[in-house]
C-alpha cells in the first residue's frame, strides 16, 4: 500500500508522470492520474501528521525497548529435531498474546508442554492440533507481559521421546487504536455508475480502451480504494460492464480480489477491513463460493489481525496471510528516534479448519534494518522499514516474498525461515544485470520454469521513468539475474506511486494492475496489447486479475417498476448482482400479486435491463433466463409504484 516514511515525504514533490502531447486524450488521462497521486501524496501527509499528534501518548518511557536482533540467524527448527516451532527461539519479535507452535510431528508425540513467562510466571493453556495431522499450538488461556522472556519446554517424540526447549522475548506493541484510515471522500459523479434496482450503490466505471481479444481470460476482478468512492470488491466483463458490486459499510474497505482453489472449487478470495494511514490493513480473509457464500474467515492469529497485502491458499487447507506488527524499537542505532517504533511484517501459516497458526515468521529476526530503503523515522511513527507485500508458496515447501522498502525478493526456507537467497536491493544474491533493478516493486512470483515476476513501480520517489512488468530470469551458477521481459503502459505512460500486480495466465499472456494509476492491461508474451481498461483515473486499486468466472447468487434478481407520466404504461428494470449468464429476461406482470403472466422478453443489457410494458399494472415480476431460454433465477411479485414516487427514489445519477 501507500508508503508513509520520511522518504517518500521528501521525495513527493520530486514525482514525475511521463505526458505525450501529441494526443489531447492521453494529456487527459495523466492529469486524472496526477490527481490520483495527489489524493495519495495528501493521504500520507494526513497520515505522517495524524501519528505525530498522537504518538506521545503512546510512549511511557525515555527510549523505546531494544527490538533490532544482533543477529540474523535465526531459525525456527530445534536442534537436532525435524520440529519448527514459533514463536522462533531468540526471537524478540513474539506478540504478548501468542501461541505457542509445535510444526512437523504429531499431536499426540507433544506432552509435558510447560510456559513460563518470567514475570507472568507458569501459563495454563491447552494443547490444540492441526487438523493437517502435523503438529499442534498450545494457547495460553492468559497473555503474556510485554518485554519479558519466555521460556518453553516439552517432551516429542514417541516412547521416552526427546526433552526440548528454547526461550523468546515478548515485544512491546505500538498501538494503532489513534491511527486514523484513509479518508474516503465521495467520488466524482462522473466516475460512478448506478441503479434503480442497487439503491445506494455507486459502483465506479470501467472504460475500454483496447477491446479484448483474449476472451478466454475472462473477467475482469479488482477493488476500489482506500481513497475517493464507495468501497468493495467488484466483477467487470471485458466490455466494462458491472457484474458484482459489493458495497461494504463505511469505514470498511476491499482489497486483493481474486479467485483460488478451496476444496475442490474455484471460489472467490478477498481481504476486508480497515485501512490504516501507516499503509497497511487491519481485518479478515475471506473465501466465497458461486452463490457468494462466505464459506471460510481468517482474521489472523497471535493477537494480529490479518493485513490486506496477501492471502494465499495452498493444499490441505492451509493459508499464507500478511500480518502487520508495529511495535516500540530503539532506532538509535540505525539513526532513527530512540523513543522509536518499527512495523514489523510476518508472515502466518494458518490451519483454515481450525483458525490455528502453524508457523509464523518475522522480517526483524531475518533482514537487517541495513537493507532498508527507507530512512529511519526520527520520531515516534513506526518505521516502515520491509513492507511485505506478496508471499508465493512454492511446490517444494519453500517461500517467495517481495519487500517494497528494500527493493528485494526473498527465498525464506521451508520451516527453518531462513534467508536461502536474495534478487534485487542492497544485499542481492545475484549481480543485477542491465534492467533488472528494482524499486518499491510488488507482488513477486515464482514461475514453474523458474522465472521470477514483479511489478516494479520504480516510484515512490521516482527511481524508473514509468512502472512495468518483469520477468526475470536466474542463473544459479554464474549467480546473475538477467531480464526476460519487460511490459510497460505507453499509451499514455504510467508510473505508480504504489501498489500494482502481475498476473502471468496459463497462457502465457501477462495480466498487468497499476494500482494507483488504476488500469488494468493484457499483453501477450511478445508484449502487444491484448486489453487495456482503466477505472477513474482520481480513484485507484490495489490488484486486478482476470479470471473466468461463473455465479448464480442465492439472492433473487431484483426489479423495480413504476408507471409513466402518464399512468398508461409500466416502466420496468431488472438485475442479478453477481450473477452471470443471464441472456434476457422475461417479463411478468397483472393485476395481482399471485396472477402475473408473461408481457414481454427482452435481451439483457448491462448490468440493469430496462422496458417499458404498454399497459397499467399492479404488479410485476421478472426471470433471469440463459441463452437457451431456461430460467436462472427470479425475483418474487414486486407492487408497481406511481411515476413521483419513482422520482423520490433512489434515482441512478449514472447508469450504463
Amino acid at each position: 500500500m501507500w508508503h508513509a516514511s520520511a522518504s517518500t515525504l521528501a521525495g513527493a514533490k520530486a514525482r514525475v508522470w511521463v505526458v505525450p502531447h501529441s494526443h489531447m486524450r492521453q494529456t487527459g488521462l495523466i492529469i486524472l492520474g496526477i490527481a490520483a497521486l495527489a489524493w495519495g501524496v495528501l493521504a500520507i501527509v494526513l497520515g505522517s501528521a495524524s501519528l505525530r499528534l498522537f504518538a506521545g501518548s503512546n510512549a511511557t518511557a525515555a527510549s523505546s525497548p531494544s527490538c533490532l536482533p544482533a543477529t540474523l540467524d535465526h531459525t525456527a527448527r530445534l536442534p537436532g529435531t525435524d520440529v519448527d516451532v514459533s514463536p522462533a527461539p531468540e526471537t524478540a519479535t513474539a506478540n504478548p498474546h501468542a501461541q505457542v507452535s509445535f510444526l512437523g510431528i504429531a499431536a499426540a508425540e507433544i506432552r509435558g508442554v510447560s510456559v513460563v513467562g518470567e514475570r507472568s510466571g507458569p501459563h495454563a493453556g491447552r494443547l490444540r492440533a492441526y487438523s493437517q495431522g502435523d503438529g499442534a499450538s498450545f494457547v495460553p488461556e492468559s497473555a503474556f507481559e510485554e518485554g519479558e522472556r519466555v521460556s518453553v519446554r516439552a517432551v516429542i517424540g514417541s516412547g521416552t521421546g526427546r526433552q526440548v526447549g528454547f526461550r523468546f522475548r515478548v515485544d512491546t506493541p505500538f498501538s494503532t487504536a489513534a491511527v486514523p484510515q484513509f479518508p474516503n471522500p465521495a467520488a466524482a459523479p462522473a466516475d460512478y455508475q448506478s441503479f434503480y434496482t442497487l439503491p445506494g450503490a455507486q459502483a465506479p466505471i470501467l472504460s475500454v480502451t483496447a477491446a479484448d481479444r483474449d476472451p478466454a481470460a475472462g473477467d475482469i476482478l479488482t477493488t476500489n480504494g482506500p481513497g475517493p468512492g464507495q468501497y468493495g470488491p467488484l466483477i467487470y466483463t471485458p466490455q466494462g460492464r458491472l457484474v458484482w458490486f459489493d458495497r461494504l459499510p463505511g469505514g470498511e474497505a476491499a482489497e486483493n480480489l481474486s479467485v483460488q482453489d478451496y476444496r475442490g472449487q474455484r471460489d472467490l478470495t478477498w481481504w476486508r477491513g480497515r485501512v490504516l494511514s501507516l499503509g497497511f490493513g487491519q481485518g479478515e480473509d475471506i473465501v466465497m463460493d458461486s452463490r457468494y457464500r462466505t464459506v471460510a474467515r481468517l482474521g489472523g492469529g497471535n493477537g494480529l489481525r490479518a493485513d490486506l497485502h496477501d492471502f494465499q491458499i495452498a493444499p490441505h487447507e492451509i493459508a499464507y496471510i500478511t500480518v502487520y506488527n508495529p511495535i516500540r524499537c530503539d532506532l538509535a542505532p540505525v539513526k532513527g528516534a530512540r523513543r522509536g517504533s518499527i512495523v514489523d511484517t510476518a508472515i502466518q501459516e494458518i490451519d483454515m479448519k481450525t483458525g490455528l497458526v502453524r508457523w509464523e515468521w518475522h522480517s526483524l529476526d531475518h533482514v537487517g534494518a541495513s537493507e532498508s530503503e527507507v530512512q529511519a523515522s526520527a520520531d515516534e511513527t513506526p518505521w516502515d522499514y520491509f513492507h511485505l507485500n506478496s508471499i508465493d508458496p512454492e511446490p517444494g515447501g519453500n517461500l517467495f516474498i517481495s519487500a517494497r522498502s528494500t527493493w528485494a525478493g526473498y527465498q525464506l526456507q521451508r520451516g527453518t525461515g531462513k534467508v536461502l537467497w536474495r534478487v534485487g536491493g542492497n544485499r542481492s544474491s545475484f549481480r543485477m544485470r542491465p534492467g533488472t533493478g528494482l524499486a518499491w516493486q510488488h507482488d513477486g512470483r515464482v514461475l514453474p520454469d523458474g522465472e521470477i515476476t514483479f511489478f516494479d513501480n520504480g516510484s515512490n520517489p521516482p527511481i524508473h521513468r514509468q512502472s512495468r512488468a518483469v520477468r526475470i530470469r536466474l542463473d544459479f551458477a554464474a549467480r546473475e539475474a538477467r531480464l526476460a521481459a519487460a511490459y510497460t503502459h505507453s499509451n499514455p505512460p504510467l508510473l505508480a506511486a504504489s501498489q500494482g500486480n502481475m498476473q502471468t495466465l496459463q497462457s502465457g499472456n501477462i495480466v498487468v494492475g497499476y494500482g494507483t494509476a488504476p488500469a488494468i492491461s493484457e499483453y501477450a508474451k511478445d508484449g502487444s496489447l491484448l486489453f487495456d481498461a482503466h477505472q477513474p483515473f482520481d480513484t485507484l486499486f490495489y490488484r486486478a486479475f482476470r479470471f473466468p468466472w461463473s455465479a448464480r447468487p442465492l439472492t433473487p434478481p431484483a426489479v423495480l417498476a413504476s408507471l409513466n407520466t402518464t399512468g398508461e404504461e409500466t416502466i420496468v428494470h431488472a438485475s442479478w448482482n453477481g450473477a452471470t449468464g443471464v441472456a434476457s429476461w422475461r417479463v411478468l406482470a397483472g393485476a395481482h400479486a399471485g396472477s402475473l403472466a408473461a408481457r414481454a422478453r427482452i435481451p439483457a443489457e448491462g448490468f440493469e435491463t430496462s422496458t417499458t410494458l404498454p399497459h397499467k399494472y399492479a404488479y410485476v415480476a421478472a426471470q433471469a433466463l440463459d441463452s437457451a431460454g431456461r430460467a436462472l433465477g427470479a425475483s418474487g411479485p414486486v407492487r408497481v409504484i406511481s411515476y413521483k414516487a419513482s422520482l423520490a427514489s433512489s434515482r441512478p445519477a449514472r447508469s450504463r
